[in-house]
């Protein structure tokens, strides 16, 4: 039970690498609220926790929108009293190139991926401050360390912009005991890259990494588990890489 007496918020956590976030810390203790705009998912989630003994609750989240992070927290509030963790894990990609970027492109994946995780951490950090500390978790990609051929660029400079927007406040409330640490992801086995993965040339070049295979979201969810329990205590403003070796690539 590495996270007794815990309660986490995880962000896109009705299914994908959410939902296994949010099953993972479920039965290591944790109450959790799952905050998404997948209403069917995340109810349908939330029952089966509660049926099963867990303590969760949904709460309808665009995480573009600071009006619904505070009624987010509002309600989170009302049904646990605290946040102990956050996971930033929404987020959503575009495949192409710089010439597909449109302007309104370029500003929705932004706003999700990178003004997304500015709100939350901005919502939870007086509720961690109030407590005596917390894990902040924000989930970043190998996009944020190189570039790509196949996604658009706008969709790897959110996800470095969470990179080092990690890192900056890490800094700054460290000293609140408020740890910030991000993951990066490589190719996970979720419906973000089902069809990459249904494209055979795709396919090749994914399973070229030194693992040969795609990654499991269960795999990015002990990640954040270790992040989120008092084992990685002494750990902020670091970068958690879980790509199958990808990055080592040249």
């Amino acid at each position: 039970m590495r996270l007794e007496g815990k309660v986490a918020l995880i962000t896109g956590g009705s299914r994908g690498q959410g939902e296994a976030e949010v099953d993972l810390f479920v039965k290591e203790g944790a109450k959790v609220i799952i905050a998404d705009i997948l209403d069917n998912e995340g109810e349908k989630l939330e029952a089966k926790i509660n049926e099963q003994g867990g303590e969760a609750i949904y709460v309808h989240l665009d995480v573009s929108s600071a009006t619904e992070w505070a009624y987010a927290i509002e309600k989170s509030l009302e049904a646990f009293g605290k946040i102990d963790i956050l996971v930033n894990n929404a987020g959503i990609a575009v495949w192409g190139t710089n010439d597909d970027t449109t302007e309104e492109i370029w500003d929705r994946v932004m706003d999700i991926n990178a003004k997304g995780v500015h709100l939350g951490t901005k919502h939870v950090i007086p509720i961690m401050q109030k407590i005596g500390g917390g894990s902040i978790i924000n989930i970043s990609s190998i996009s944020g360390l190189r570039g790509q051929k196949s996604i658009q660029p706008v969709y790897n400079a959110s996800k470095g912009a969470i990179r080092i927007y990690t890192k900056s406040v890490a800094v700054q409330y460290g000293k609140d005991g408020i740890r910030v640490n991000s993951i990066h992801p490589g190719a996970v086995d979720t419906d973000m890259i089902a069809h990459r993965l249904a494209d055979d040339l795709a396919r090749e070049r994914i399973l070229k990494s030194p693992l040969q295979r795609v990654g499991k979201p269960i795999e990015i969810a002990y990640g954040a588990l270790f992040l989120a329990s008092d084992e990685s205590a002494f750990m902020t403003g670091s970068e958690m890489v879980i790509d199958g070796g990808v990055s080592s690539m040249s």
